[in-house]
């Protein structure tokens, strides 16, 4: 079974931005020795003082461990079906069932 989990373009581009945000806001701004004018971190010195882990491969690690519970799921599991991409069959009508 493959299972295809993508983030377009330009999604990850936000999200990557989004991400940087915080601690570019922590570490503020950095002078630079030789003009000694002030300025935002670039991203290569922003990872080099803050490392963590990239929002982008988080979504993606946390997408692929919520695949992998569904694929372990019974067949007849709506989450399971629609995974697989065979939904068959009626949704229930009215109030859900007590359990």
């Amino acid at each position: 079974m493959e299972v295809v989990l993508c983030l377009n373009g330009d999604l990850e581009h936000r999200l990557r931005v989004f991400g940087n945000r915080v601690p570019r806001r922590l570490f503020g701004p950095d002078r630079d020795e030789v003009t000694g004018e002030w300025g935002k971190l670039c991203d290569k010195e922003l990872n080099d003082v803050y490392t963590s882990p990239s929002i982008v491969r988080v979504i993606k690690s946390k997408r692929m461990t919520w695949a992998g519970h569904v694929s372990r799921m019974g067949e007849r599991r709506g989450v399971y079906r629609i995974l697989v991409g065979k939904p068959e069959g009626k949704r229930p009508l009215g109030i859900p069932r007590c359990r």
